[in-house]
Order: C-alpha cells, then structure tokens, then sequence
C-alpha cells in the first residue's frame, strides 16, 4: 500500500502532494480557489458558482484562501484541491490510499468533517490523519528534538522526546509568512496596495524570494546600507513585471527581521528564539540539554538566507543549558511535513493508526 499512498500536506499557503517514497512533492500549489460566475448566479454568493483551482485573472476578485492560520475556514475549497490532486493520482480509475496532515489547531469536528469528505464524497480507501509538526520531527530522521515550523500562516515550536509532543511545552505564533508579504505589500505600494492584486501580489512575492535576508544585527545591516549611495548596489532595485525598476528600501531588505524583532513591525511577540526558550524552559529540566542540541528549522521562512545562522546565534546567547545549542536544518525543509509523512507511509508500526472504509462505516453506524 505504501508504494501507492498519497501524501497531502494541505497548508495555509500551499498546497503539496505526491506519492510516497520520493524525495520531494511532485504538486505544489497555492492554497488558493476561485469562484467564476455562471448563468445560474452571476452575483456575488458562492452558491451555485463554478469552484477552480488558483486566481483567475478575468475575476481576480473572486478567489480565497480555504485554509487561513492553520485553521479551516472553506470545506468546499478544500474538498475542491483534495479532489483535484487525487484525480491526478489515479491508478486505473482507482482511488489511493491518502495520509492527510493535520494542524494543531484544528478544531473538534474538523477530523468528522475531514473523514466524511474522504470516505463519502472522494471515496478513498483508507486514511491516515497525521500531526503535521510529528512529521516535521519524522523528516529530520530524529526523535527527541524541537520543531520550529514557520509557514505562511502560523509559526508553531513543539518539543518532542521519542517521537511523543512534550504536554503543555508547544507555542503558536500568529505572525508568519503573510504577515512578512502584507508588510511588503504596504511598504512597496503604500496608499495604492490592493491585496487583490496579481501585479501587485507577484511582485511581492518575487521581492521576497530574491531581495530578502536575515541581517545577523539590525542595526549594523540598516547603517551598511543606508550609507550606500543610491543606485551604486544592483541588488537593491527590482525590475517589476511591467518593465520598470525601483529601488528597495533597506528595511524592505532586511523585512525577515520580523520573525526575529516582531515589535520592530508592529507584530505580537515573542521573537522565534525567544518563543523557542521559552517553551524548552517548560519542560523538565533533565531533558532542557537534549532538547536544546536538537533544534530543528522547517517551513518556508526559514529559507530565507542567514535565517538558520541567527538563530543559531541568539539561541547561544539566551541558552536554557549550558549545553551548545544545535540548528538542524535540511536542504529540503520546506518540505518537511510532506516528507515526514512519507516516511511514515513505510512504518508498519503505524499500520493501526489507519482507517479503512470499512471501519469508517462501521463507526458511523454505531
């Protein structure tokens, strides 16, 4: 079965999926669904419109985000991207076995409602429901350890000891990936930002990717560059899609930061590394030394160039032990949970976590 099963790893910002066993998604794609007017309702109601996958550019109005920090907000959506992927993952007409990762956040019925969409409506033949920061752990090929997991909803930090989340030790941070791209979005465009769009969204997003780093210290990288001469460093402009060029600024440069001075950016605290200590200090203090020694870097922001190595450094400056702390952090992290799932996948002790059709029928009826 696991040579067949599906991975979805269903985040707020993207979406990955593919099959077990290889080193990477074979889909990833924004968390993104749009609604396109038809005959029947060519007003603004959802009901009896068409659901597609991505922004339309004709009605770059109608799309939303089904998932929006780590919580669900659109089953329609969802049950839309699921059902996208699974029909790009048939064998012969016949539906695969599916884990699907799961947010700490989620609430009660959010599992019932998850099962129902699979079994009932996309008719899968079993299921497994994983924790997405447990996979993030399985990923790094560790056991004990602490998840650092910034995406573009949620930063959350959990530690583990032999695969088991440590009770009441995890923190969620409502500041995350978005928040840097609203930042950016309002520094770039100012009083003509419109989060609608495409234009303005792309160069966004491209800003972030190629212009944006994690300074070692603000205040040394803010003077650096402000006493550069306009025009004199290339990496500081930006060609835009419409052909023009502009020129960042140096805080628009350095906008990571705000995972590392949130105050800075007008953003709810604490600080990753801080966020980290803290929650390392909530456990007993026999496993702090452990614990400290294997801190694990995944999700998307933690790509950012000299992210991990800031890290690094304020964890040694603010350290729980005397223990060296210990930045783990893979090549293909942003992937993270997808992988841990996938190693999952081929674990026969997690054969019993399972749910076949049948037991899901069963269930129901009692």
């Amino acid at each position: 079965m696991a040579a067949r099963t599906v991975i979805i790893d269903h985040g707020s910002g993207f979406l990955k999926a593919g099959t077990a066993g290889w080193n990477e998604p074979q889909m990833v794609f924004p968390n993104i669904v749009n609604y396109l007017p038809c005959k029947e309702n060519p007003g603004p109601s959802y009901a009896r419109r068409r659901v597609s996958l991505g922004i339309d550019i004709c009605h770059p109005d109608t799309f939303s985000y089904p998932i929006e920090r780590g919580r669900i907000l659109n089953w329609e959506g969802v049950q839309y991207l699921w059902s996208f992927v699974l029909e790009n993952h048939k064998r012969e007409h016949e539906v695969p076995p599916v884990i699907i990762t799961e947010t700490p956040l989620r609430e009660p019925e959010d599992r019932k409602k998850m099962l129902e969409i699979l079994f009932e409506l996309l008719h899968v033949p079993s299921v497994l429901l994983a924790d997405q920061l447990q996979m993030s752990l399985y990923a790094s090929g560790l056991l004990t350890g602490v998840v650092v997991d910034s995406g573009y909803g949620l930063t959350r930090v959990q530690p583990f000891h032999q695969g088991h989340p440590l009770p009441a030790s995890g923190k969620t941070l409502e500041f995350a990936g978005q928040d840097l791209s609203a930042y950016l979005l309002k520094s770039l465009f100012k009083e003509d930002c419109d989060r609608r769009s495409l234009f303005q969204l792309e160069t966004v997003a491209i800003t972030q990717m190629n212009k944006c780093y994690v300074p070692q210290n603000l205040g040394e990288a803010l003077d650096f560059r402000e006493r550069q001469k306009s025009g004199l460093d290339e990496s500081n402009t930006y060609q835009l899609p419409d052909g023009s060029r502009v020129e960042l600024t140096p805080m628009q440069r350095v906008a990571p930061e705000m995972f590392f001075s949130p105050q800075v950016f007008e953003q709810p605290g604490p600080s990753i590394p801080r966020a980290i200590v803290e929650s390392v200090e909530s456990c007993e203090t026999s496993l702090r030394p452990l614990l400290v020694s294997h801190v694990m870097a995944c999700g998307g922001n933690t790509l950012y160039p000299g992210f991990t190595k800031r890290l690094f450094r304020e964890l040694m400056g603010d350290c729980v032990s005397s223990t060296k702390a210990t930045v783990w952090a893979g090549s293909n992290r942003n992937f993270s949970v997808w992988l841990g799932a996938s190693v999952v996948a081929h674990l026969s002790t997690y054969q019993s976590e399972w749910m076949s059709r049948e037991e899901y029928g069963e269930h129901r009826r009692m």
